[in-house]
């Protein structure tokens, strides 16, 4: 079985749920491995500047603050709050492409790093479509840089992260954050649609493992 988790890391939501599926992930190592997706949020046929959407999310991080209990650090808020010169014109590609690096070389940590690179971007104010916001989290896993910056830039790399993207539309996910439980290639089930609490995730886990089990 599969544990999927459908995310972006430019979804606000997502990093507001980052500490419920780290948990669940660990919580629930010896019965599902744990498979994180990028959807591919945001991804413009040409660049778009942070302003065309700052007016939404200078109002949606108080909400995801409220209900999540997350925190959005002031230097990822300084973007938002001054777009008129902000340099950020926000992509999901480059950070899916790492997470498709990272998997291959910690394959039981991506929730951990999925949950590191929303952390650079919401708290940190890291710029993840800039090559240099990644190096702190080469520097903590240990990952040689050299081989990562040529993964990163390269087309082998690319299409693994458009697949993830195309893999999630054919699970017909339509929002973020998203989790499924795989029992088998043809069968899923729908656990989460949007952000959902620890408690109530463990509960739906727990109902599913038993039916499957009998």
């Amino acid at each position: 079985m599969n544990l999927i988790y459908c995310y972006d890391a430019y979804c606000g939501w997502c990093y507001g749920f980052s500490p419920v599926i780290k948990k669940v992930s660990q919580e629930y190592q010896t019965h599902f491995h744990t498979e994180v997706l990028s959807g591919g949020m945001i991804l413009p046929e040409k660049p778009t500047h942070i302003g065309t959407m700052a007016a939404y999310i200078i109002e949606a991080y108080k909400t995801v603050e409220d209900y999540t209990g997350i925190k959005f650090g002031k230097d990822y808020l300084w973007h938002i709050e001054n777009p008129d010169i902000s340099d950020w014109f926000p992509d999901s590609l480059k950070p899916a492409i790492a997470l498709c690096i990272f998997k291959e070389l910690y394959p039981d940590q991506q929730t951990t790093f999925a949950s590191d690179l929303q952390y650079a971007l919401h708290f940190e104010g890291r710029d993840l479509t800039d090559d240099a916001a990644y190096e702190h989290l080469l520097e903590k896993y240990n990952i040689d840089k050299k081989s990562f910056y040529e993964k990163l830039k390269s087309e082998e790399y690319n299409d693994k992260a458009k697949y993830e993207f195309s893999l999630c539309k054919q699970l017909q996910v339509t929002g973020y954050p998203c989790v499924l439980l795989q029992e088998n290639d043809s069968k899923f089930y729908l656990l989460a649609k949007g952000y959902t609490n620890y408690n109530d995730l463990k509960e739906r886990i727990n109902n599913v493992l038993k039916e499957i089990e009998g």
